[in-house]
């Protein structure tokens, strides 16, 4: 299976760009499942009904979402109707929402995706790792799913990686977001799983982590409470993660990083 995995998408200028690029990536790359991290996509702050319409025509099969779940109110209701858009798994019982879902594609393959939250240096939330051990309790990879796609959103690269090495083998990609920069420790794990700790945003990156640079520089200098910060709408990088696995197992035989447009250096792979 071919999946794409798109790291935050940051205001409209994101939202735009990723509308545009995804049809055109998922003819070159036969994507067969995309996945794209939404929660910023409304200036920057939560994601409004709207726009996971936009994302869901342009061809994303999931949206996934953050910290940032509940900046739109209006998401609520939307979200509690809508099973492809997910909240993280461990926020607590009663919370709207899911955070996994199972996405039948057009040949009748069956996909596991879910969404999970770290708790260091973010909020304080139900265990990310238990939860999602309970999560996968229900499938076996390459039996009753064909892949399972996890996007833990994290703060910590230490606590992304434990979350990898915990998983590895039960689950087909493991694709962290939350921090806005690429990392370039895309890897399968020993136990087959393909994992890279943030895939980085889809958003300019002549900015900080997607923001305008005076406002968001201005907080570090002053320590004050300044303007709302606002996103940075220069030209957007299209930034995630490509994941080829194996039809027999679920597990990766391939993880290669997408950026597409803007400031950082391009790579695409070649299928």
């Amino acid at each position: 299976m071919h999946i794409l995995f798109l790291g935050d998408v940051v205001g409209r200028t994101g939202r735009d760009t990723v509308a545009a690029a995804l049809p055109e990536l998922r003819a070159r790359l036969n994507i067969e499942l995309a996945v794209v991290n939404a929660e910023n996509a409304s200036h920057g702050f939560g994601l409004a009904p709207d726009m996971a319409r936009t994302l869901f025509a342009a061809g994303a099969d999931v949206l996934t979402l953050g910290n940032h779940s509940w900046d739109r109110k209006e998401i609520i209701p939307y979200l509690a109707e809508t099973p492809r858009l997910l909240r993280p798994l461990n926020y607590p019982p009663g919370t709207p929402g899911a955070g996994s879902v199972v996405v039948e594609l057009p040949d009748g393959r069956r996909a596991l995706v879910l969404s999970a939250m770290g708790r260091l240096f973010m909020d304080a939330l139900d265990c990310p790792f238990r939860a999602t051990a309970v999560a996968l309790a229900k499938y076996r990879l390459g039996t009753s799913v064909a892949a399972i796609v996890a996007d833990f959103h994290a703060e910590a690269t230490s606590e992304k990686m434990a979350f990898g090495h915990s998983f590895d083998g039960q689950v087909s990609v493991i694709v962290g977001s939350h921090t806005h920069c690429p990392s370039a420790d895309h890897q399968i794990l020993p136990g087959g799983t393909a994992f890279q700790s943030d895939a980085g945003m889809c958003g300019d990156y002549d900015s900080v982590i997607g923001m305008e640079k005076a406002g968001a520089a201005a907080r570090f200098w002053r320590k004050m409470p300044g303007e709302r910060l606002q996103p940075a709408e220069g030209a957007t990088t299209v930034c995630g993660t490509f994941v080829v696995t194996d039809d027999a197992t679920g597990l990766a035989t391939r993880i290669e990083p997408v950026r597409l447009g803007g400031r950082l250096s391009p790579a695409m792979p070649v299928v």
